[in-house]
């Protein structure tokens, strides 16, 4: 990616989606922003070394990836003590206010069980269901067999599926079918 205008417009594209994957790692909106600007940062450094093509994206959240957990390890205590905070709401266009307001029980569910996920779990599933990464780039982003992450999402899914804070939403969702 040797173009300076076509590493903005990728920044321009990405920023956003790369923030709210390092909100949903690191739980903290403040953290995130700094995970994302160093990643950033990380990317503006080593702009050579970013693949051509279909390879720029899982290099991004490879970088993002290791910024979060970077930050994940030098905050630990912390962290620790931090309750699972929102993720902000990016400008643009959406669902009505009422819409929003009736989704928010549900969201708060899903954020608090997936933040109860270990971290290893976790990363793989925001990768998956939030930045929309494919599992063979979620293996190249975390650095681990294609195999092993879709082990780490298979599990993941079968912790949530089990988590009493979401208990009620399948139920709700199953008698409205």
């Amino acid at each position: 990616m040797p173009e300076t205008d076509e590493l903005g417009r990728w920044l321009a594209t990405s920023y956003a989606p790369a923030y709210r994957t390092a909100c949903l790692i690191l739980r903290n909106p403040a953290d995130a922003e700094e995970a994302v600007q160093d990643a950033f940062l990380r990317v503006w450094r080593f702009r050579a070394s970013v693949p051509d093509g279909d390879g720029a994206r899982p290099w991004l959240y490879r970088v993002l990836v290791n910024a979060c957990c970077s930050k994940l390890r030098s905050d630990r205590a912390r962290q620790a003590h931090a309750a699972a905070t929102e993720v902000p709401d990016l400008p643009g266009t959406g669902p009505s206010p009422e819409a929003i307001a009736a989704q928010a029980e549900t969201a708060d569910a899903v954020r608090q069980a997936l933040a109860a996920l270990p971290e290893h779990l976790r990363i793989p599933l925001v990768l998956r269901f939030y930045a929309g990464l494919s599992e063979r780039e979620i293996a190249t982003a975390i650095r681990r067999r294609p195999g092993t992450v879709k082990s780490r999402l298979h599990e993941a899914r079968r912790r949530l599926s089990t988590d009493s804070r979401l208990a009620a939403f399948v139920t709700a969702t199953e008698m409205d079918q």
